[in-house]
């Protein structure tokens, strides 16, 4: 399986597990939205974007990685600023950037496949229940983790494609292609993991 955003390394977050990264992903995660005060939580974001770094990817690779995320921030920025105050808006901005850094670094030092290892693992004693299972909660995990990178890569083609027609950036042009492959798409992994029923 091609590994969108694992970066080759032996730093020592490479070496720890993968059930400890996500095990950590996850305290960290509930510590964070416990947090208000800006200030810890701008330590806190530091911390996420150092640990980032420490992986050996490069600013560019982020940069492709996280750019659309800007948009979203800004937009949740605003509304939160207005209604709720312009320190509570960075809170929020804060805590959403701790949280995708700290994401970020966990899938840059894991393999894909030792993640959907874990998560089959820790699924196993809900499947003994009889309330999920776990191999296809794991492959439909798997084909999430390619297939998001494949919408952005679709859109990023159609873009060109569009540009080269000289139709521009017409936000129809571009969303209307995309919505097609994006739905062609989610049929194949619905089909795919269909096919892994017993």
């Amino acid at each position: 399986m091609m590994e969108p955003l694992y970066v080759a390394g032996q730093t020592p977050l490479h070496r720890l597990p993968a059930w400890l990264k996500l095990a950590a992903l996850v305290a960290a995660g509930a510590g964070l939205f416990m947090l208000r005060d800006p200030r810890w939580l701008a330590l806190a974001f530091a911390a996420a974007v150092g640990l980032t770094g420490s992986t050996g990817v490069t600013a560019a690779a982020v940069w492709r990685q996280t750019r659309g995320l800007l948009w979203v921030l800004l937009a949740v920025a605003l509304f939160t600023g207005w209604f709720q105050g312009w320190l509570e808006a960075l809170a929020v901005v804060l805590r959403v950037g701790a949280m995708v850094g700290l994401a970020l670094a966990v899938t840059l030092s894991t393999r894909t496949s030792d993640l959907i290892a874990v998560c089959e693992r820790a699924l196993t004693p809900f499947e003994r229940i009889g309330l999920v299972d776990a191999g296809k909660v794991a492959l439909a995990l798997a084909l999430a983790l390619r297939f998001v990178p494949e919408i952005w890569g679709n859109f990023q083609e159609i873009r060109e494609a569009q540009a080269a027609r000289g139709l521009g950036a017409h936000p129809v042009a571009l969303i209307v292609p995309l919505i097609v492959l994006t739905l062609k798409r989610a049929q194949e992994v619905a089909e795919a993991i269909d096919a892994r029923s017993p």
